[in-house]
């Protein structure tokens, strides 16, 4: 089983950036894609982006591409979420979550790939 933790979400003014991080512990599969998602309060939780296993592709929903960006370490078991130009839309609990059964360059976009997920980290962008 792998245990996942996000960190790095806070209260920041719109324009700011955030580096979010999350950190895979436990019994990591050998290869896996990981994804970022948020749930904003009273929404249903949306895809962010991903990075997959070879981290060498990313994908981003359309609302953050050009200011979020995806990297891992995978021998440290990390993966980060940059977020730059936040905006107040953009607030949300934000987790991270492993995709084992994704290939090479394949990105899912849909809750149900996913099998781990962190607990949340909450990000607050004021106007």
């Amino acid at each position: 089983q792998v245990h996942l933790v996000e960190s790095g979400g806070g209260l920041v003014q719109a324009g700011d950036s955030l580096r979010l991080s999350c950190a895979a512990s436990g019994r990591p599969p050998e290869r896996y894609a990981m994804g970022w998602f948020r749930q904003a309060t009273g929404k249903e939780r949306e895809f962010v982006g991903g990075i997959d296993w070879t981290g060498g592709t990313t994908s981003y929903v359309d609302s953050v591409k050009g200011r979020f960006s995806i990297s891992r370490d995978y021998s440290e078991h990390m993966v980060y979420l940059q977020m730059n130009s936040l905006k107040p839309e953009d607030t949300a609990v934000y987790y991270c979550a492993t995709d084992p059964q994704a290939p090479a360059r394949v990105i899912r976009t849909t809750t149900y790939a996913y099998r781990d997920w962190g607990q949340g980290t909450q990000v607050t962008v004021s106007s």
